[in-house]
C-alpha cells in the first residue's frame, strides 16, 4: 500500500487480487488485502461472484471468517447462487455449517430458482442435505421450468439416502414437475431399484400417469434395460398391468415392441392381456408373434399346466378326476370371453385350438351361445320362406297375357315381409355402429344390405294389383330371391356341422373366379373368332352373346352336329372353322376344363386335412361375433337385469362351471364332452407326467452317480488313513531301549500319541460319512423303485 498499490484493482473480468486470494484459500494473503483496505463485498463484473463466493466454492472456512468480519453479505446472489450454494457444491461439511451458523438463508425468495438444497439432491451429498434440512431447507420447493423437486433430482440419481432424508422431512412423495412426472416415473426411467422399492414402501401412488397417459409401469420398461427387478416391484404392488396410454399402448406392447422376451413373459405371469388392443387396433398378441415368437411356446406350456390332475387318485384309477381351468384364455371379460382365442386367429396361430383346454372350452362356450344362433337362424330362415312365399305369388305369373288378381293373403305377406326387413335392417345398423370399420370389411354385411334394399323395392305396394306390377321389379324380385337364398346358405354353414361343406363351396369358388381371371384372354380370343367364323348363327351374332355361348361350351355343350352337319345353316369359311373348334375342344374343353376340376379336388382334399382345425375357427370367429354384439357398448344402457340374463345365458363364469370343468376321464358314465376330447385330455396328462417322472429318475441318477463318488473317494481316504496308523503303530514298536526315557515320554511321545488320535478322529469321521452316504443311497434307490412302479400302473 505504500507502493501505491491500488489493492482494489480488477482484471479485465472484474475479478480483485482478493478474489482470486478467496479462491485458493490462501488465508494470509486475504488477511493482507484486507488490512490493506481491500473490499470485502465486490462482485466481478458478470455479477456472480464476490470473494466470499470464491472462499466458498473452495471450502475455506478460515478465509469465509475473515470476510465475514469485514461485513461481506452472506447471501450475496441468493436470487441466482449464494456463498451456501458454492458450499454444498464442493461437499463442503464444515463451510455449510459454518455459514448457516452465521445466518446464511438455506431458500431462495425468487421462485423456480435453484437451492442449495436442490445441488445437494443432485450430487448426492448426504451430510450437506443434512445440514440443511435441519436449518430449514424448504423440501418441497420446485426448480427450473420443469419445476423439479429435490425429491425428482434425488429418486433419478438412485440417491436412496438422499431420498429418506427428503421424505423424513416432509417433501411431496406424489410431487408433480411440469411433464406430471412423479419421483417414482424417473425412477422408473432411471432404472433405479433401491429407490423404487423405497418409494413404494412409502406409498407412493403406483397408478399416477404423466405425460401421454404413461405409468410407472410404462416408464420401467426401456432400452437400458437388462434386469427387471423395477418393473417385478411394480407389479407386486398391484399396479395395474393393462393400463393402457392415450395412443393404446400396454406396458406388454412396448415391451413387444422393443422385443423384451423376459419382460414379455414376466407381465403375462401377473395377468397381462394379450388381447389389448392399440388405438389402431393392433393386439399386444401380434407384437408378441413378430418381435418375441419364442414367448409362444411358453404360452402353450401355461396352457398345459391348466390341465391338472386330482392328486388323491393315480391317473389310471376310474375315479381319477382331471381338472380343466379356463381362467388363462379369459384374460378379460369385458371384451367377451372368446378375446383371446379370436386373437390367436389373426395372427395366423390357429393350431393353439386344438390344445385340449382351447377345444373344451370353445364346446362349453358353444353349448351355451347355440341358442342365441338357432334363433337367428330361425328368423333368417321365417323371412327367407315369407319373402319366398310372397315373389311366387306376385312374380311368377306373367300378367301381361293373362289376366290376374291378387290373392287375399298377398297384401298380409307383404307387411310381414316388410316389418321383417325393418327388423334386419335395425340388426344391421346396430351391428354397423357396433363396429363400423369391422363392418364394412366383412362381404357377407354387403350381401344383407343387398337383400334389405331389394326386398324394400319388392314390397313397395303390397295392396297393388298383380297386374300392375312393373317390369324392373321383376329382375329385381329375381336377384333378390337369390341372394335371400344365398345368405341362408351362408347362415347354415356357420353351424360347425355343415361349416366344412359351405366352406367347400365358397372356396372352390373363389377359385374358380381367380382361375377365370386368369384364362379370360383365352375364353374372349375364341369367342371373338368364333362371331367370325359363324356369323349366320344367332348364338354368335353378337359380341357379348358369343362369349356367353363360349363360356356355356366350356362346359360341355359344343353343339357339334347342329353346327357343321344342320340342313338349315351352312359353314361359310370351313376349314378354318373346323381347325378352331378343334382347338376350342382340346385347349378349352380338355385341357381347362380338367385342369379346373384337378383344382377344386386339390382345394377340397386341404380342407378335409384341416377340417377339424376349420371348424373350430370358424365356431370361435361365430361365438366371439355373437358376444360382442350382446355385450356392446351400445347395449349399456339397457336394464340391468336384461344385462344379467345375457350374461348368465352365455358366459361361462356366470355358470356352474365358473371357469372351471372337472372331467373322469375313466369313467364310462361320463357324457359331457366327447371321447375324443377325452381322449386328447388323458394323453396330454399321461405324457406331462411320464415327463416329469422321467426328469425326476434322470435328477435321481445323477444323485446316486454323485453319491457314489464320494462313496470311493472316502473309501480311499479310509485306506490311506489305517495305512498310516499302522505305520505309526510299527514305528513305536522298534523304537529302541536306549532312547532317552525322558524322549520316550516326552514331546516326542505326544506327538506320536497326538498323530494317533488325530488319524483315529479322521477314520471315525469317515466312517459316519459313509454311512449316511450308504444311507442316502437306499433312500434314493426306494424312490426309483417306487418311481418304475407308478409308471407300470400308470
Amino acid at each position: 500500500k505504500g507502493l501505491g498499490v491500488d489493492v482494489n484493482a480488477s482484471d479485465c473480468w472484474g475479478r480483485t487480487a482478493l478474489h482470486l486470494a478467496c479462491y485458493i484459500g490462501d488465508y494470509r494473503g486475504v488477511e493482507l488485502l484486507l488490512q490493506a483496505g481491500a473490499r470485502a463485498q465486490c462482485w466481478d463484473k458478470q455479477r456472480k461472484a464476490t470473494p466470499l463466493h470464491c472462499a466458498a466454492s473452495c471450502g475455506s472456512v478460515e478465509c469465509i471468517g475473515l470476510l465475514l468480519a469485514k461485513g461481506a453479505d452472506i447471501n450475496a446472489g441468493i436470487e441466482k447462487h449464494s456463498p451456501l450454494h458454492y458450499a454444498v457444491q464442493r461437499n463442503s461439511k464444515r463451510c455449510v455449517e459454518y455459514l448457516l451458523k452465521n445466518g446464511a438463508n438455506p431458500n431462495t425468495p425468487q421462485v423456480y430458482t435453484q437451492t442449495p438444497l436442490h445441488v445437494a439432491a443432485s450430487n448426492g451429498f448426504v451430510e450437506c442435505m443434512d445440514l440443511l434440512l435441519n436449518n430449514g431447507a424448504d423440501a418441497r420447493s420446485q426448480y427450473g421450468q420443469k419445476k423439479i423437486t429435490s425429491l425428482h433430482l434425488a429418486a433419478s440419481e438412485n440417491y436412496l439416502e438422499c431420498v429418506k432424508l427428503l421424505l423424513n422431512a416432509g417433501a411431496d412423495i406424489d410431487a408433480r414437475n411440469k411433464d406430471q412426472q412423479t419421483p417414482l416415473h424417473l425412477a422408473c426411467l432411471s432404472q433405479c431399484h433401491e429407490t423404487v422399492t423405497y418409494l413404494i414402501s412409502k406409498n407412493a401412488d403406483v397408478h399416477a400417469v404423466y405425460r401421454d397417459g404413461r405409468t410407472a409401469l410404462h416408464a420401467s420398461i426401456v432400452k437400458e434395460s437388462r434386469f427387471w427387478d423395477t418393473t417385478l416391484s411394480l407389479l407386486k404392488a398391484k399396479v395395474d398391468v393393462n393400463r393402457a396410454d392415450n395412443f393404446g399402448y400396454t406396458p406388454l406392447h412396448i415391451a413387444a415392441l422393443n422385443e423384451f422376451s423376459s419382460c414379455v413373459f414376466l407381465l403375462i405371469e401377473y395377468g397381462a392381456d394379450i388381447t389389448a388392443r392399440t388405438n389402431g387396433g393392433v393386439s399386444a398378441l401380434s407384437f408378441i408373434i413378430r418381435r418375441t415368437p419364442e414367448i409362444i411356446p411358453k404360452y402353450i406350456d401355461k396352457l398345459d399346466t391348466a390341465i391338472s390332475v386330482n392328486s388323491i387318485h393315480e391317473i389310471g384309477d376310474v375315479d381319477c378326476e382331471i381338472r380343466l381351468d379356463f381362467r388363462l384364455l379369459v384374460p378379460n371379460n369385458d371384451r367377451g370371453e372368446t378375446e383371446l382365442l379370436l386373437a390367436f386367429i389373426e395372427v395366423g396361430q390357429r393350431r393353439i385350438l386344438k390344445h385340449p383346454l382351447c377345444e373344451t372350452f370353445l364346446l362349453l362356450k358353444w353349448r351355451r351361445i347355440r341358442k342365441f344362433f338357432l334363433f337367428s337362424l330361425f328368423f333368417h330362415g321365417l323371412f327367407v320362406l315369407l319373402f319366398t312365399a310372397y315373389v311366387l305369388g306376385v312374380y311368377v305369373k306373367d300378367c301381361r297375357t293373362l289376366t290376374c288378381r291378387t290373392a287375399p293373403y298377398i297384401p298380409v305377406l307383404g307387411y310381414s315381409v316388410i316389418f321383417q326387413n325393418l327388423t334386419l335392417m335395425t340388426k344391421e345398423l346396430f351391428q354397423m355402429m357396433h363396429g363400423f370399420v369391422g363392418y364394412v370389411r366383412y362381404w357377407e354385411n354387403w350381401l344383407q344390405w343387398s337383400i334389405v334394399v331389394g326386398v324394400f323395392l319388392c314390397t313397395q305396394n303390397p295392396t297393388a294389383e298383380i297386374s300392375t306390377v312393373p317390369i324392373w321389379q321383376h329382375h329385381v324380385a329375381a336377384i333378390v330371391i337369390f341372394l335371400a337364398w344365398l345368405e341362408l346358405m351362408m347362415l347354415v354353414g356357420r353351424f360347425p356341422v355343415f361349416g366344412l361343406y359351405v366352406q367347400m363351396f365358397t372356396t372352390v369358388a373363389v377359385n374358380f373366379a381367380k382361375f377365370l381371371m386368369a384364362y379370360c384372354c383365352l375364353l374372349i380370343a375364341f369367342g371373338l373368332s368364333f362371331c367370325v367364323l359363324f356369323p349366320n348363327y344367332i348364338a354368335f351374332k353378337q359380341i357379348l352373346r358369343g362369349l356367353l355361348k363360349t363360356i356355356v361350351m366350356m362346359a360341355g355343350e359344343l353343339e357339334f352336329e347342329d353346327i357343321f352337319y344342320g340342313n338349315s345353316l351352312k359353314i361359310q369359311y370351313p376349314g378354318t372353322a373346323h381347325g378352331m373348334f378343334l382347338a376350342f375342344v382340346l385347349l378349352v374343353t380338355v385341357i381347362l376344363t380338367n385342369l379346373l376340376v384337378g383344382l377344386a379336388v386339390s382345394d377340397i382334399q386341404g380342407l378335409q386335412q384341416s377340417a377339424g382345425l376349420d371348424r373350430l375357427s370358424r365356431q370361435a370367429e361365430l361365438i366371439s361375433r355373437l358376444e360382442s354384439l350382446m355385450f356392446s357398448k351400445l347395449l349399456r344402457k339397457a336394464p340391468i337385469r336384461l344385462w344379467a340374463i345375457f350374461q348368465k345365458i352365455a358366459l361361462l363364469k356366470t355358470s356352474r362351471f365358473r371357469l372351471h370343468f372337472r372331467v373322469k376321464p375313466n369313467d364310462p358314465r361320463e357324457k359331457r364332452i366327447p371321447k375324443e376330447l377325452i381322449t386328447s385330455i388323458y394323453k396330454l396328462v399321461a405324457e406331462r407326467r411320464e415327463r416329469n417322472q422321467s426328469m425326476k429318475r434322470k435328477r435321481t441318477h445323477r444323485n446316486m452317480q454323485t453319491f457314489r463318488e464320494l462313496l470311493e473317494e472316502d473309501a480311499a481316504a479310509m485306506v490311506t488313513l489305517r495305512r498310516q496308523r499302522f505305520k505309526t503303530r510299527t514305528s513305536n514298536k522298534n523304537r529302541t531301549v536306549s532312547e532317552s526315557p525322558y524322549l520316550a515320554s516326552g514331546v516326542g511321545g505326544r506327538s506320536v500319541h497326538g498323530s494317533s488320535s488325530t488319524s483315529s478322529q479322521q477314520l471315525k469321521a469317515l466312517e459316519e460319512g459313509q454311512k449316511l452316504i450308504l444311507m442316502k443311497l437306499d433312500e434314493l434307490g426306494k424312490e426309483v423303485d417306487s418311481l418304475k412302479a407308478k409308471v407300470k400302473t400308470g
